[in-house]
């Protein structure tokens, strides 16, 4: 065991009274958390490692505690050591999304899913302040990641000047795009691996540290343009209009007709997808995490399949049959 991993069994050890407790791993994702799941007596628990060097706990207590007051199922914070970077939290089990969906209760758990996402977005009018914004640089900042890390290093390319100025204009018309939708509370990873199935309020909700002020249409494209399980187009646009029904009943939507909502969330997603592709190539020639790579095929196809729809995006289009010849 690492020092490190001694203190935080230590530390978890002092907040619930019980030096017999052990930790086991629950779960890691692509940041430097770890998290690791405890049992005393007859309940369960989560310890969040956090190494404050690496990582800012602040932001997910700040997100819980606001998405708690809405009556949303996330972990509850029951101790925290900011310092040393240490959450006890409460435990909403190992059923994820990613591992529960079938065709038979698809419907059901992405129901729901919609169900939370416009409760979360309704937060907005109680703070509109509570997040930081989605801002251009930030959006524009994402992007980049495919420049630095997914052309360069997963793919070996160099990039002409013409393809350059391509996607110097994409991602330009892109943060325009994105700036244009109306601003809501946005979760930014809101999809099946963050999602769990619960026997109350589901789902439960996890990773939402890096929430922003952002698109409305930008985490029902994580939900349903999900880059770790992908469906028919017909089930993803019924989810569409039951989403944008129930977004205009909560006054979440204003005056946005379908058709425009349905372009919010294509260009949303292609910006998305361009910043995963950076991200996914970055965990593995930086990180070592070579598992992302499987999910790589996924997200070029969405790519490829809404550029093709949308006139203003078919340059990116054809630069990315350029740098994948075989996606022809």
């Amino acid at each position: 065991m690492d020092e490190r991993l001694k203190t935080l069994s230590s530390w978890a050890q002092e907040q619930l009274a019980d030096p017999g407790l052990e930790l086991r791993p629950a779960s890691a994702d692509a940041s430097f958390r770890r998290y690791f799941r405890i049992l005393s007596g007859d309940k369960s628990y989560i310890v969040m490692d956090a190494p404050p060097e690496h990582e800012d706990s602040a932001p997910y207590i700040h997100a819980a505690h606001a998405l708690l007051d809405l009556g949303l199922n996330v972990p509850e914070i029951l101790a925290q050591d900011l310092e040393r970077g240490f959450l006890l939290l409460s435990d909403l089990g190992d059923r994820t999304y990613l591992s529960e969906l079938s065709a038979e209760n698809a419907d059901r758990l992405y129901n729901d899913a919609v169900d939370a996402l416009i409760v979360l977005q309704t937060g907005t009018r109680r703070a509109p302040n509570c997040f930081p914004k989605y801002s251009r640089d930030l959006l524009r900042g994402e992007m980049e990641l495919f420049r630095l890390w997914y052309v360069p290093h997963r793919l070996g390319l160099a990039l002409s000047d013409e393809q350059h100025l391509i996607i110097e204009n994409t991602f330009s018309l892109l943060a325009d795009a994105a700036l244009a939708q109306p601003q809501v509370w946005v979760h930014r990873d809101y999809h099946s691996r963050n999602l769990m199935v619960t026997e109350h309020n589901n789902p439960g909700i996890l990773d939402f540290q890096d929430a922003v002020l952002g698109p409305v249409a930008y985490d029902l494209v994580s939900l349903l343009r999900d880059c770790y399980v992908a469906w028919p187009q017909y089930k993803i646009d019924n989810w569409i209009q039951t989403y944008h029904g129930l977004a205009l009943q909560a006054d979440v939507l204003i005056t946005a007709d379908e058709q425009e909502f349905r372009s919010w969330f294509d260009f949303i997603g292609v910006q998305r997808h361009i910043k995963v592709l950076g991200i996914f190539a970055r965990l593995y020639h930086r990180d070592g995490k070579a598992n992302y790579l499987d999910d790589l095929p996924t997200v070029l196809s969405y790519l490829l399949q809404v550029t093709a729809n949308h006139v203003v995006l078919r340059p990116f289009h054809d630069l990315l049959l350029d740098l994948h010849p075989e996606a022809g």
